[in-house]
């Protein structure tokens, strides 16, 4: 069946899509005998007995159930972790690393899937990982599904093609994909080469954030959420289908296309979304709003208002803000900050080292900041409305530590000098006040 790149709206809506007509039932979810003698399996992403606001289910009528396969394999799973991370200790000091470099040798998706930290527990369903891919090749007869947790991906070099059991998802450069637990799909290059950032979500799915005192519009809004039609593969022949199942790669093999589902409806989908559709919030007097205004999708944990991982951007914006020192001010968080760069240049980060594909870290409280030369001379700026446009920069936030793998911790990526970009950093002191 030839490839529909079509779409349905709306963040957590119960969608429906079928790529025969009336393959999917009316009335019931499990008839007896289901249209064009389909399977009916329910894909259950939640608790039976979760609150109907949180309960996260679909139903799949395909071809073949799920069941038919070979038995699962542990297979080697290189420098693809799961927590508990345990290798390395905790590490207060600021890191940052150069972008993963592009594979010299034809690399599909698993091949170079490289995990950098995380933090939590999966078995507990407690924290998050972060991953980068590089790939240069299509996967071909294999398939993937993650057990653990939800990916969250970010491209910024090449786009990607998600063919997945719901339908089919182009993600470019700006944009990101969501493909929640369990969910079958392979993941393509659209170009020569793709590399991109995974956040690997162990705890409560991602969801909108609460607006609270903005009202009901502004920053993601839920329309503008995208997920795929129905599209399906009836093809017998040898197939390979691998798991991420508490930490280990499994696989196991199928003699038919595991992406076969002819209709499908519920709330458990993929979804993607335009990151240039984020309608950002801002002071218009004086001072900063605390960066969680940028917030496009948070995973909560069971303290209030504390996340287990919030993904958020630092989009193109105006500032306008008088009497304030413009880039972001000099900070301690009891939050853990993961830092990456899809395009442009990070406003905090004038004096270079930071460039799309690189990415940071700023563990639990400790010091950050706009380097030397951005300081400098956003101390002598002429406060006029200023539009930031040629930059893309994003941050995953935990309120728990974030632990390197041995990979990143010892990968020569690492940056050796990333202090130095606040050396030259000098006191302005006056102890008369001359200077206020």
């Amino acid at each position: 069946m030839a490839e529909e790149l079509r779409y349905q709206s709306g963040f957590g809506n119960h969608l429906s899509s079928e790529a025969s007509p009336g393959a999917l039932p009316q009335g019931q979810n499990s008839p007896q005998r289901v249209k064009y003698g389909l399977y009916a399996e329910q894909l259950s992403g939640s608790a039976f007995t979760a609150p109907r606001e949180e309960n996260a289910r679909s139903w799949l009528y395909r071809i073949l159930p799920s069941v038919v396969h070979s038995p699962y394999r542990v297979e080697p799973r290189g420098p693809f972790q799961s927590s508990p991370f345990r290798d390395i200790p905790a590490n207060p000091n600021q890191m940052r690393w150069d972008p993963l470099p592009l594979p010299t040798n034809p690399t599909d998706f698993l091949r170079w899937l490289v995990t950098w930290m995380g933090n939590g527990n999966l078995t507990t369903h407690r924290g998050c990982a972060v991953h980068l891919y590089a790939m240069n090749q299509v996967m071909g007869n294999s398939f993937f599904y993650n057990s653990d947790g939800e990916f969250l991906f970010v491209p910024y070099d090449g786009g990607i093609l998600l063919r997945t059991e719901f339908g089919i998802i182009t993600v470019s450069p700006g944009e990101i994909a969501v493909i929640p637990k369990g969910i079958k799909y392979q993941c393509d290059p659209l170009d020569k080469v793709a590399r991109g950032y995974i956040c690997e979500n162990y705890g409560r799915s991602f969801r909108l954030p609460p607006l609270g005192p903005i009202g009901g519009n502004g920053l993601a809004n839920p329309r503008d959420f995208l997920s795929p039609t129905a599209f399906f593969e009836d093809k017998a022949g040898n197939f390979v289908l691998f798991t991420k199942f508490q930490g280990e790669l499994w696989k196991t093999s199928l003699n038919h296309h595991p992406l076969d589902v002819v209709a499908w409806h519920g709330n458990y989908c993929p979804y993607k979304y335009d990151l240039g559709r984020f309608n950002a919030i801002n002071t218009v007097s004086f001072d900063h709003h605390d960066p969680s205004i940028y917030t496009v999708l948070t995973s909560p944990s069971d303290h209030p208002g504390t996340a287990n991982v919030d993904f958020v951007i630092f989009p193109p914006r105006w500032l306008v803000a008088e009497h304030t020192f413009r880039p972001p001010y000099y900070h301690r968080n009891c939050m853990s900050e993961y830092m990456g760069l899809i395009q442009g240049v990070y406003d905090a980060k004038t004096g270079g080292g930071f460039v799309p594909g690189g990415g940071s870290l700023h563990n639990c409280m400790s010091p950050h900041g706009p380097d030397a030369q951005t300081f400098e001379k956003a101390l002598g700026d002429d406060l006029k409305p200023q539009f930031i446009g040629e930059t893309l920069a994003f941050m995953f936030e935990s309120s728990m530590a974030f632990r390197l793998t041995s990979f990143s911790a010892n990968t020569p990526l690492l940056q050796k000098d990333y202090l130095d970009c606040w050396k030259g950093l000098k006191s302005h002191f006056d102890p008369k006040g001359a200077s206020q």
